[in-house]
């Protein structure tokens, strides 16, 4: 195992600055990830839960904040329907420099706390 990060994000706060920050959705978030959102009826929730999952990679990793493009980690769906990370750019590259080879990821949320948990093995 490599590390295990976790967080949660205030599900309330989150939509707050989604709204009054424009193009934070595309700075964050790849297409399909806004795509899967945005079919939600609240989408923040969903939003929300996708970025818990970029903080706690960034945790299992061993990095904070600023480390790398939160847009370079990708929350993406299995065939199965379980969540996974798929990691691009300067995200991929430190992971392989880290020598992980497989996420497990989880993620949990209610109308006013999202969470999510990241092994990265």
């Amino acid at each position: 195992m490599i590390g295990i990060g976790t967080d949660l994000v205030d599900v309330d706060r989150f939509r707050r600055s989604l709204d009054r920050t424009p193009g934070l959705r595309e700075r964050l978030f790849r297409p399909d990830e806004r795509a899967y959102a945005e079919q939600a009826s609240d989408p923040a929730v969903r939003f929300a839960a996708r970025f818990a999952a970029k903080e706690a990679t960034l945790k299992a990793l061993g990095l904070g904040l600023g480390a790398m493009a939160l847009y370079d980690i990708e929350v993406v769906r299995e065939p199965s329907g379980r969540p996974t990370l798929c990691l691009h750019g300067s995200a991929a590259l430190t992971a392989t420099e880290a020598g992980v080879g497989r996420w497990v990821l989880t993620l949990s949320h209610t109308g006013r706390v999202a969470q999510a948990t990241v092994v990265a093995l």
